[in-house]
């Protein structure tokens, strides 16, 4: 369905292997920053993220959930992580980057890349993202990648490294 590899001028999106733990553990798995706007608290240990890794690599099998580590060629070192989930005729995406690589615009162009092999899949015609309504960063990343903004979905999504409660998100998609 989706490439195993996505390449684009200066990345690798490549799944990831169980021997990405520690860089990630270390660059941003455990970063309470990168984590703040995420739906899953940072990792509290070496083996939170081999666990999230095994079932990034068990979805993959299972089709349920695609996921590529973001690299820079020639490194290989993991930067972050993109993901596209599909539900009937639309996909949802996401992200996350080490904070070392803020502002550098590869979120941008890993999201592009994905964006067009979600809506590359025959019988997709959207894909989508959410954003907590603070996480200007992040809206910035979905407009520059060539998304447009829906709306707000209001107390759509729980947030918990900020609140209990759910919270407002812009809502953003590119259609075909």
């Amino acid at each position: 369905m989706l490439p195993k590899v996505v390449r684009t001028e200066r990345l690798v999106l490549r799944l990831p292997r169980l021997e990405d733990a520690e860089p990630i553990f270390e660059s941003w798995g455990r970063d309470p920053e990168v984590a703040r706007f995420l739906v899953q608290w940072p990792h509290g240990s070496i083996d939170d993220t081999r666990q999230f890794l095994q079932k990034i690599l068990d979805d993959w099998s299972g089709r349920t959930s695609f996921q590529w580590v973001i690299t820079k060629e020639p490194d290989d070192a993991p930067m972050g992580i993109i993901s596209v989930r599909f539900n009937r005729h639309a996909a949802m995406v996401s992200y996350a980057v080490a904070r070392s690589e803020w502002g550098k615009g590869y979120a941008t162009e890993a999201l592009q890349a994905v964006l067009d092999s979600a809506l590359g899949v025959p019988g997709v015609y959207r894909a989508w993202a959410y954003c907590d309504l603070e996480n200007r960063a992040s809206a910035r990343v979905m407009e520059k990648a060539g998304m447009l903004k829906e709306g707000i979905l209001r107390r759509y999504a729980r947030q918990p490294n900020i609140s209990a409660e759910p919270r407002d998100a812009y809502v953003y998609a590119k259609v075909r």
